[in-house]
């Protein structure tokens, strides 16, 4: 029950008998009816205020013998809270290149077709995330980074928009963007270790593999391919190229040819590892190689001097007793270590 319309008419009988209608006109049929008796208006259908917040009723009264009269009823409707906040992202810029500055990340709008406190709105996001909410012009706000993010530490954020309206009970919308942070070429190849030592067999075969050299790079893509490669030596002496090559793809070291302990102990060089960003990173480790003695020299005798073709002769007086010094024998080894220690005992 809208209200109750009453008309009188001081005429009797059919005259004064009263009827009452609704005076559509040309308008859209309103969402009312009335009881032709009793005057009483009510709603036909629900109201919305978001359609039509105002009426203006037209009511006829008409007695029996054709006259009538007539009155307006203004009706207002009063919004109630039943629409929540919608949210439409306007523009959404990914992904985000780290290192960068306050940068935009996304703009959108906010909307509520309520009234008063209805329709009266607050946007929050997380705190504990590095990003701004920023209000622009009317409902619009911007969502900007807090300052350089680092993809190293996360690369990706969801960042939870909400949106609520000021009514009773309050409504609220909640929208969801991901944003991905891209990678820039701000971290060098690193070596698992700090130098590398690598030992290797005198008379080895050739090509053979001595070590592994390994870089991580902690960025994403080509920032993070690496290519080995060789630095040239200090020692202008050392033909490097022709002692060691490096696979590019994997550090892998090989020994080009057969070394020599005697000729080379150990020598020393420095591997490079590069990325492919651009501009690219590189970073060096020092790589000791320590050439192991094979037992592939017999001793040489050094005294008395060897004469094939005669032998060594020592005269000893006839008195000579016994544990008179004959002679001494002296022999060498180039080896090293125990391919080195000389034992003698004579031949029968």
């Amino acid at each position: 029950l809208v209200v109750r319309v009453s008309a009188t008419d001081l005429d009797a009988g059919m005259n004064g008998k009263v009827a009452y209608s609704l005076f559509q006109g040309g308008e859209v049929s309103q969402p009312f009816v009335i009881d032709k008796t009793t005057g009483e208006i009510r709603l036909s259908k629900e109201l919305d205020f978001e359609v039509t917040s105002f009426y203006n009723i037209e009511i006829a009264a008409t007695d029996g013998g054709g006259f009538s009269g007539k009155c307006s009823v203004l009706v207002k409707v009063v919004d109630v809270n039943d629409n929540a906040p919608a949210l439409m992202v306007r523009k959404l810029t990914v992904p985000i290149p780290e290192n960068s500055p306050e940068t935009l990340v996304a703009v959108f709008s906010v909307s509520d077709p309520d009234s008063g406190d209805n329709g009266r709105m607050v946007c929050s996001i997380p705190n504990e995330l590095p990003f701004l909410l920023r209000p622009t012009f009317e409902d619009y706000y911007t969502v900007v980074t807090e300052g350089a993010l680092d993809r190293e530490s996360r690369a990706e954020y969801n960042i939870t928009i909400s949106v609520s309206d000021m009514g009773s009970p309050r409504l609220t919308t909640q929208h969801t963007i991901t944003v991905q942070v891209s990678d820039v070429n701000d971290n060098a190849p690193a070596f698992t270790q700090s130098s590398y030592a690598l030992s290797v067999r005198e008379n080895n075969s050739p090509a053979l593999l001595i070590g592994t050299i390994r870089a991580t790079d902690s960025d994403s893509g080509p920032n993070a391919h690496i290519t080995y490669s060789l630095l040239p030596p200090n020692d202008q002496q050392l033909a490097l190229t022709s002692l060691i090559s490096i696979n590019a793809d994997n550090g892998q070291l090989f020994a080009l040819r057969a070394l020599d302990y005697e000729a080379l102990k150990t020598f020393e060089f420095r591997v490079a590892a590069t990325d492919q960003g651009s501009p690219a990173l590189s970073s060096q480790v020092l790589v000791r190689v320590l050439v192991l003695d094979d037992n592939d020299n017999a001793p040489f005798v050094l005294y008395p001097l060897q004469n094939a073709s005669a032998p060594c002769t020592e005269l000893l007086p006839r008195a000579a007793e016994p544990g008179y010094l004959v002679t001494k024998v002296v022999a060498v080894d180039r080896d090293s270590g125990q391919n080195a220690w000389l034992s003698f005992q004579l031949l029968k």
